[in-house]
């Protein structure tokens, strides 16, 4: 019996996964971008594998190396330790198909020079604050080397990525996310970002006052009446400038959901002019609260809702009463670039963005860590639309993929999220679910001790064996979610989980359960090592997945370079591989 639809995907499928052919093809080269006069050339890939390392071959061909992982009969695994190097091989950090984060960095630098100011560790987790820094440093890189200030955050969330893009980094960001309860998120984040410009105004103030004293008390006698005459001039600007931000502050028309950006960034160059010109060495943390307040707006947040239940073609009206809302929105704007403006709009492959955003320019649209279709939709859009100059999605949930070959229905007029490109569309490539839910596994967490919740699959297994035999259940679109966390035992999880799945559990008793339990108990070390293989196998689907996005984005005539790029630390962030793309200086 097969616990949990642990349908074993390895012995054919998986050497199917272990040997797939090098399926890009070199790119045709990279102009320079519009905007940008730097001679530096992005890097090109090396798309062709290293050789195998001497101790793999043993003499013989590699195909036979990598199939006596398998019984040729039974097409059973009998050699896990070939079967793990086999799947090393196949892994993007071994394929030599990306380019590295420092070679895209240095080429798109120009003389462009780096941003310093807020953290986003101070108001973000590990996790996010990690994914921030470095994805926004490379999308900034990228906005200036196409000489844009317009970018679409696809699948924003709560608009950790594009608050601060827009903070940090003088854009206009508009995140667009399908979830309005996402939307309310990025207010709240903008309110704590609020709080915190506050406080570090607060603590500015401090600091400039007891630099000033110090700085007074060090200086010759007769300087003294000057120096206190600056110090209370300083002072006194500071207090106006918090004066006047509080009056922004209580000024704000919520109609209109803009700041007088204008103002607040004049009377900060202002203070920052004054202190120039008083203090020659400033401490570490004056520094740090100049930069703040250069780059933090009070409340540059926006929130346009778009959506609609169906997702489909706007009505006319609606079109029109959103073009008219946008129409009297910018006459009210700030003339600085850096807002932030929240939408709520389901995207598809069709989505016309200019129906969302009406003052769409010269563009880039960003994902990071966009759930299945969305992130293939990204590159979709990318390609069609002529405005969007530029790239750079993070994709997650390869489980949540759409497969045109995975089911034998004839869907014509679907759009799939696998395969993109026409090569493995040719070859009527299918993963199937199993596979593609082990793409989404951490094998780089799991090698640093972090290891699988085998407690917790052992539960859902043996739940989904008791609903089948009891209930006669074996297919639902309920789920149990995260019921194992609430749970005290698994007499409560299987009391849940039904309640859950809307199913009767007046008959059956406790007894029954755990009978269910202590059957299937001295299993959980197989169910243990089964989901170990599919840690190991995880990379080479993965690289399946990514390696289509990048062939269908080769496929292209109009892309100067694209490219997979691993921004992020895996055991940090496991799907830490971007795609990336710039089009042809000539595409318009």
């Amino acid at each position: 019996m097969l616990l949990f639809n642990c349908t074993p995907f390895y012995g054919e499928n998986a050497k199917r996964f272990l040997k797939p052919k090098i399926i890009a093809t070199r790119p045709r080269g990279c102009n320079r971008s519009p905007g940008s006069s730097s001679s530096h050339r992005l890097p090109q890939p090396a798309l062709q594998p290293p050789a195998p390392s001497p101790r793999w071959r043993g003499g013989a061909a590699d195909d036979d190396i990598f199939s006596s992982a398998f019984c040729e009969n039974s097409e059973k695994l009998i050699n896990v330790h070939l079967f793990a190097l086999a799947a090393k091989y196949y892994s993007l950090s071994s394929l030599g198909v990306c380019t590295p984060l420092e070679d895209v960095l240095e080429a798109l630098k120009g003389d462009s020079e780096g941003a310093t100011g807020i953290k986003p560790d101070e108001f973000m987790n590990n996790k996010k604050s990690h994914e921030v820094q470095v994805m926004s440093e490379l999308v900034d890189s990228i906005a200036n080397y196409c000489g844009i200030k317009q970018v679409i955050d696809i699948g924003s969330g709560k608009g950790y990525l594009s608050s601060f893009l827009s903070m940090q980094y003088n854009l206009k960001v508009y995140g667009i996310d399908s979830s309005s309860s996402n939307t309310n998120g990025a207010h709240e984040r903008n309110r704590k970002l609020k709080k915190h410009w506050r406080a570090y105004q607060s603590r500015g103030k401090e600091s400039l006052k007891s630099r000033s004293l110090e700085m007074a008390n060090d200086r010759p006698v007769e300087h003294e009446l000057n120096c206190k005459t600056i110090n209370e001039e300083l002072l006194n600007n500071a207090n106006s400038l918090q004066n006047q931000g509080q009056v922004i502050v209580q000024d704000f028309v919520p109609s209109c959901g803009f700041t007088e950006m204008a103002a607040l960034e004049a009377n900060t160059e202002t203070e920052a002019g004054l202190v120039t010109g008083t203090q020659s060495h400033e401490t570490k943390l004056s520094e740090e609260v100049l930069a703040v307040l250069n780059v933090l707006p009070v409340d540059a947040v926006e929130d346009f809702s778009s959506s609609h239940c169906n997702c489909g073609e706007l009505c006319e009206e609606e079109k029109v009463q959103r073009k008219m809302t946008s129409l009297k929105t910018k006459a009210r704007k700030s003339s600085e670039s850096n807002l932030y403006l929240p939408l709520t709009s389901c995207i598809t492959a069709e989505t016309e963005l200019s129906d969302i955003i009406t003052d769409l320019e010269d563009c880039m649209m960003v994902g990071l860590h966009t759930c299945g279709d969305l992130a293939a939709n990204t590159l979709r859009i990318f390609t069609a639309k002529p405005e969007i100059k530029a790239v750079c999605s993070v994709g997650c949930c390869y489980h949540l993929l759409s497969e045109q070959f995975e089911n034998q229905e004839e869907c014509h007029d679907q759009v799939w999220g696998f395969p993109m490109c026409q090569y493995l569309k040719d070859k009527g490539w299918c993963c199937g679910r199993n596979a593609r839910m082990s793409a989404c596994l951490a094998l780089e967490r799991v090698a640093v001790g972090q290891m699988l919740p085998t407690e917790s699959l052992f539960y859902r297994a043996v739940l989904q064996v008791i609903i089948e035999e009891i209930y006669g259940v074996t297919k639902s679109d309920r789920h149990v979610g995260k019921t194992f966390s609430k749970s005290s035992s698994f007499t409560d999880y299987v009391r849940r989980s039904l309640q859950k799945l809307e199913l009767d559990d007046s008959k059956l008793p406790d007894s029954c359960i755990m009978d269910y339990y202590e059957k299937y108990k001295h299993r959980m070390n197989e169910l243990e090592a089964f989901n170990m293989l599919k840690v190991v196998l995880a990379p080479c689907i993965e690289v399946l997945i990514l390696l289509d996005r990048l062939c269908y984005l080769k496929e292209q005539e109009n892309i100067a370079w694209s490219g997979l790029v691993k921004l992020f630390d895996p055991v940090k962030s496991p799907r830490c591989y971007a795609v990336i793309a710039l089009k042809n200086q000539s595409c318009s």
